[in-house]
């Protein structure tokens, strides 16, 4: 019997855990990095916005740059010893900060302070990058069939939304009542409760090794002939562009996922703007907008699963799509502050259960010696589409679309609702798309799952996105890794 505080098994409770202790302390220490060089380093400096943003360009740097190598070194290294290392670095990461804090503001230079922020800030994310995708291969050893591996999905985003509606407010009073070094120890600790959260973890021997994803060497019966060299990194990583690019699954996947990030990219680019403009609300009242779409991202996070065990999950992310991106399109007609945070709050629910149908589909497609090198494409990836969302959105607003203002049928439009009806336009197409793309209306949790070689093969085989609707999606399409 499931003790009644388990969730979904005891190994992914405690990996939970360990996730929502950190993801806490990553949303204090964000945030009181954030408040520190604003309202000290950067006190009254007309330069204080660049100096904060490049605290934000560090993290960035270290997903585009770090990111699309690590997954083959986790591919290489034991998954678990490597989520516990990885711990172990970016607590002692934190611990030095913290020492260095100590010293008074005026001990060193502002510009020697914000190099210490900044290389702080990316060398944790350097981490993290190794974190994610052994996070990744690990869960799909410890939860089963697509039902409970959605959930799984559904959980950790709502933990992560909860965090950070958690780890700012403790962050201020931390920062302004006790001082920068107990919130920087704040999260220091916080890792090394996840350390012992996972150390607990029992994951079967063969979860947590690593292989290249070529077959193993073959050796002579009397051992004459000598091994065969280990693929190099850039061959390794060549293997696992490779084998993404020749997964059309994959592909479409990927293809899906950054458009949706053109919807978030030109709301949080933009939504400042539209809330003033467009809503006739006060500036002070926009920390509601992000509060509505807090509780909305975690309604969908912990929805998801029986979204799609209901649907299953081809079913449900092509239903999102179509969804949200209707939503998107109403927002941009809102003209009162309560609709559109009404509005709001409903749109970030099946953005998240989006989010959430995604996950089994990447388990599945991903076969246990690529897993890491497919959340290493497929993550960073989707952060730069985030990125350029954010910078195309900003650039039509600010300049091409500028003189737009006009209305059509007593409709009013401008710049601002007319970029957020295009992007909820997108969306929608492409909810069309993932209809054509992703055929097959079973429960994705009843497929018959084959082993891990097989998988690599299947998965490299899937039908295009012109293959017919509506009917069940053939057996080599819904290939599983073991």
């Amino acid at each position: 019997m499931t003790p009644r505080l388990t969730l979904i098994n005891r190994d992914y409770t405690r990996l939970w855990f360990g996730q929502a202790v950190s993801s806490v302390g990553d949303a204090v220490f964000s945030t009181t990095l954030v408040l520190w060089v604003a309202t000290v380093l950067a006190k009254g400096e007309s330069w204080a916005p660049m100096a904060v943003s490049g605290v934000l360009m560090a993290s960035s740097v270290a997903v585009l740059g770090i990111g699309p190598l690590a997954g083959v070194f986790v591919d290489r290294w034991d998954k678990l010893a490597t989520l516990l290392r990885t711990e172990v670095v970016r607590g002692a990461l934190v611990v030095v900060l913290t020492v260095v804090s100590f010293l008074p503001t005026d001990a060193l230079p502002v510009g020697v302070w914000l190099a210490l922020v900044y290389v702080t800030v990316l060398l944790l994310h350097a981490t993290g990058q190794f974190f994610s995708p052994a996070r990744f291969a690990i869960l799909a050893d410890l939860v089963k069939g697509d039902a409970n591996r959605a959930r799984a999905a559904g959980i950790g985003q709502a933990t992560g939304e909860t965090a950070w509606i958690i780890g700012p407010p403790l962050a201020a009073p931390l920062l302004f009542a006790a001082g920068i070094q107990w919130a920087l120890l704040f999260n220091a600790l916080s890792y090394a409760v996840s350390y012992v959260a996972i150390r607990s973890i029992e994951v079967p021997a063969s979860a947590t090794t690593g292989n290249s994803g070529r077959s193993a060497p073959e050796t002579a019966p009397d051992d004459t002939r000598p091994a065969r060299r280990r693929p190099s990194l850039g061959g390794e990583f060549a293997d696992g562009v490779r084998f993404f690019a020749r997964s059309r699954f994959l592909v479409v996947l990927l293809l899906l996922a950054v458009i949706g990030q053109f919807g978030l990219g030109a709301l949080s680019t933009l939504n400042v703007f539209f809330t003033t403009d467009n809503l006739h609300a006060d500036a002070h009242l926009y920390g509601y907008i992000g509060m509505a779409m807090g509780v909305g991202g975690i309604t969908g996070a912990l929805s998801g699963g029986r979204v799609v065990q209901w649907f299953g999950a081809r079913r449900s992310t092509w239903i999102s799509l179509l969804v949200s991106g209707v939503l998107l399109i109403a927002y941009s007609r809102q003209t009162t502050f309560l609709g559109g945070i009404a509005l709001l709050f409903v749109f970030t629910i099946p953005l998240t259960v989006l989010n959430t149908a995604m996950a089994p589909l990447l388990l599945a497609a991903a076969p246990p010696a690529f897993r890491g090198r497919v959340m290493a494409v497929f993550y960073p990836v989707t952060k730069l589409a985030s990125m350029l969302a954010a910078v195309l959105s900003g650039w039509l607003a600010g300049s091409v679309l500028t003189d737009v203002s006009g209305s059509v049928g007593g409709v009013r439009f401008g710049p601002i609702d007319t970029v957020f009806a295009v992007s909820g336009l997108i969306v929608v197409l492409s909810g069309v798309f993932a209809w054509l793309a992703l055929p097959g209306t079973e429960k994705a949790d009843t497929e018959t799952p084959v082993t891990g070689e097989k998988a690599a093969a299947l998965t490299a085989d899937v039908p295009s996105p012109a293959g017919s609707r509506g009917h069940r999606a053939p057996d080599h399409e819904r290939g599983r890794p073991e």
